[in-house]
């Protein structure tokens, strides 16, 4: 059974009960705190769903008059899940990140004598009019000089998208800039295998004639197909505003403590 947990006008979850249980059980959520599963006509606080569980008692204050604080929720919401990064957003990120790697790609070019290769194949293209086969000849030579730097400059751009989106960033430049980031589905930190199958599935996203990028601006959660294939969503808010604790950012169903 999944439960959801509503607090300051938000609600939270779901949750697994056997979760739930435990932490009332630690003092991490409130038996005042309101809970809702499906089957239930209305909100019920928690004491009265788990009437069995021995709740622990609240921690001591400073001041034995005031009331304890409430246990933390995390912040990443049911609301916030349904937040999705819409089409020109995301197209307007890939565009900022686009500026950012051309900067490192033409210093690359040039450092593995891209200009100096650029005007020999323009050269020898010039006179290979009519030759096909000098043509190829000249294409052929000028990819054996450069396939060092096209290496080198998909390696960037593989780990630049990796990286950053597995990051506490979740996010490329480009998506910090528009406040946006990448998240499981439930809103979590993807790991790093999963962000470099995302980037390698744009790839089929790309060769269907883009449509698997389109997808983005009619699918029911704005996902386009690399993100279906990944698990992935693109939501609005940068990450540094959901933050959990260090202890259990990466933990499925945990609070923050």
């Amino acid at each position: 059974m999944e439960i959801w947990i509503g607090r300051d006008g938000e609600r939270h979850g779901p949750y697994k009960e056997d979760d739930v249980r435990q932490w009332l059980r630690s003092g991490q959520v409130s038996p005042a705190d309101l809970a809702w599963h499906e089957g239930l006509a209305d909100w019920q606080p928690l004491s009265v769903l788990f009437p069995d569980v021995a709740v622990a008692p609240p921690p001591a204050t400073a001041n034995p008059y005031a009331a304890p604080a409430a246990p933390l929720l995390p912040q990443t919401t049911a609301a916030a899940l349904e937040d999705h990064a819409g089409f020109w957003k995301r197209v307007a990120a890939y565009i900022l990140d686009a500026i950012v790697l051309y900067i490192p790609q033409v210093l690359i070019e040039k450092a593995f004598g891209g200009d100096a290769a650029k005007a020999a194949l323009k050269q020898a293209s010039l006179d290979a009019v009519g030759n096909p086969d000098a043509m190829m000849a000249a294409n052929m030579h000028y990819y054996s000089t450069m396939w060092p730097a096209m290496l080198l400059i998909v390696v960037l751009g593989v780990l630049y998208f990796t990286v950053c989106e597995s990051s506490a960033w979740q996010g490329t430049l480009g998506k910090l800039a528009l406040g946006i980031r990448v998240t499981d589905l439930e809103g979590r930190r993807i790991s790093f295998p999963r962000a470099l199958g995302r980037y390698f599935a744009k790839i089929l996203s790309a060769i269907i004639l883009g449509v698997g990028f389109l997808m983005v601006a009619w699918t029911q959660r704005k996902q386009g197909l690399h993100d279906m294939i990944c698990g992935t969503l693109v939501l609005n808010g940068r990450a540094s505003e959901f933050k959990a604790s260090p202890s259990t950012a990466d933990s499925r169903n945990s609070f923050s403590a």
